[in-house]
């Protein structure tokens, strides 16, 4: 599969599954054994946990991701992101907080036979902790 094919996989992704709310496009474009580095608490193995994973998130965040950055390099495709979005139903055991948060992160997907295999992120958990309400703002350091 050509870094192109890739790009645009994971480009679908974002836009139709993550912005689009279409979860039943995860059957076309993640393979049935699809792993997940970082599972959310509760996501489940496999295309039917990255299935959870997302309904998880765009129910109690409502995201919207705004891809910045697309890097692909053989079965590799890392995508640089930011994700502003609204705590609408409880999430991870917090409450619904309805306060909006801006995040940034980074995304690495394995492609295997044209479709998404493995996922590995990392985002500004704290970042969006501290605009949600539930961890203090640091104090300003001392002149």
């Amino acid at each position: 599969m050509s870094t192109e094919t890739s790009r645009g996989l994971v480009g679908r992704f974002y836009e139709e599954v993550l912005n689009g709310r279409r979860l039943d496009v995860i059957d076309e474009i993640a393979v049935g054994d699809y792993a997940e580095h970082d599972p959310l608490p509760g996501q489940g193995d496999g295309r039917d946990g990255l299935r959870n994973r997302v309904s998880m998130l765009v129910t109690a965040l409502d995201p919207h991701f705004a891809v910045e950055d697309v890097i692909a390099e053989g079965d590799r495709v890392v995508v640089r992101w930011r994700n502003q979005g609204t705590q609408v139903e409880p999430f991870l055991g917090l409450p619904a907080s309805g306060k909006s948060f801006e995040i940034a992160g980074i995304d690495i997907y394995r492609v295997q036979d044209g479709r998404l295999a493995e996922h590995w992120h990392v985002i500004d958990q704290f970042g969006m902790l501290m605009q949600l309400g539930f961890i203090p703002a640091p104090e300003p350091a001392a002149p």
